[in-house]
């Protein structure tokens, strides 16, 4: 018999846009020989099913299923596609831990940790061969804070909200003149804000999940963004970035970087699909830990499907794999 799977989608942020897209490339790529698939929404006001005819079947929040032609449907697993608030910082695992629902993500810990930039950084760092930039976490936005950053850290400098995806609220500031606007920016996406000394060198991301054989690491992407750095636009603009899948490093730099993501992916407990953003710094080529993402963007142009295809593996059968590891309660 088919499996029921819910591919949950929308979320109370901006980028649910992305989200939604993300989910609508999962959907097309889901087999469904196997599994019975269903897009379920989620946002601040309602949740619900949205059936081929556009009908909304609300979902009851007591167990999580939708009612369709009088038939009660119950779901065998999640399949979570929101990036951001609720389904990247933990809300929405926690959830489903109560009601006892499988699901293809890190748990609520890992997530609501991993959700902050900041605390995530400070779970990593000694790791061997692991190196973070400089930085202070910043609580409120004031004078002394943008005294504090200008007394202590060297420009230029990344202002990121803390707790944010997708580069949304993200500013690189070379000149002091600049801090104010971007702190104000950042600040108005959350309450926590991550100021970082810039580290000059080559970006990447790679793919990092679990099968039944262990942690597995797809090939890395290199990203080179034809803006000043890889904001919300290059991200999600075709053709704003150029990215080089398998990116470009030697034979010790791979081993090494492959080495680290699966040190880091046990170290922060991650289960199903991860992307670790990170940077080889210029001249020395040490690794510099950028954030990890435990819901990583999949629409068409993402780097996960391009990471997938250049291991050889089939993007159907790989997502199978992480539903088929949720039900197995193994992700």
């Amino acid at each position: 018999m088919k499996k029921k799977i819910a591919l949950v989608t929308g979320g109370f942020t901006g980028e649910s846009v992305v989200s939604f897209k993300s989910a609508d490339f999962v959907e097309s790529q889901l087999d469904r020989s196997k599994y019975d698939v269903y897009k379920i929404v989620i946002l601040k006001e309602s949740w619900y099913f949205l059936d081929t005819n556009a009908a909304k079947h609300p979902v009851d929040k007591n167990d999580f299923s939708i009612l369709i032609n009088n038939n009660k449907i119950l779901f065998d697993a999640a399949f979570i596609m929101i990036h951001g608030s609720p389904g990247e910082d933990g809300k929405l695992q926690g959830y489903f831990d109560l009601i006892g629902l499988p699901y293809t993500s890190c748990d609520a810990l890992t997530s609501s940790l991993t959700m902050n930039k900041g605390y995530s950084k400070a779970i990593v760092d000694g790791i061997n061969g692991l190196n973070i930039a400089r930085s202070i976490q910043l609580f409120e936005n004031s004078d002394d804070a943008a005294n504090q950053v200008i007394s202590n850290l060297i420009f230029p400098l990344f202002i990121k909200p803390n707790n944010g995806g997708s580069s949304i609220g993200m500013s690189k500031v070379k000149l002091s003149s600049e801090l104010k606007e971007a702190l104000k920016i950042a600040f108005n996406e959350d309450q926590q804000v991550l100021v970082e000394e810039f580290v000059e060198g080559r970006e990447f991301s790679i793919g990092v999940y679990k099968n039944h054989q262990g942690i597995q690491v797809l090939p890395a992407t290199e990203v080179i963004p034809s803006n000043d750095f890889f904001d919300f636009e290059a991200k999600y603009t075709p053709g704003a970035t150029e990215e080089i899948t398998p990116g470009r490093m030697n034979e010790e730099e791979k081993g090494r970087v492959e080495r680290i993501v699966r040190d880091i992916y046990l170290k922060l407990n991650c289960k199903g699909m991860v992307r670790i953003d990170y940077f080889l710094q210029k001249e020395t080529s040490n690794f510099y830990f950028i954030e990890i993402n435990t819901i990583p963007g999949q629409t068409a142009q993402s780097f996960i499907p391009q990471q997938v295809r250049a291991a050889g593996l089939n993007i159907s059968e790989f997502y199978g794999n992480l539903v088929e590891m949720a039900l197995e309660k193994q992700v």
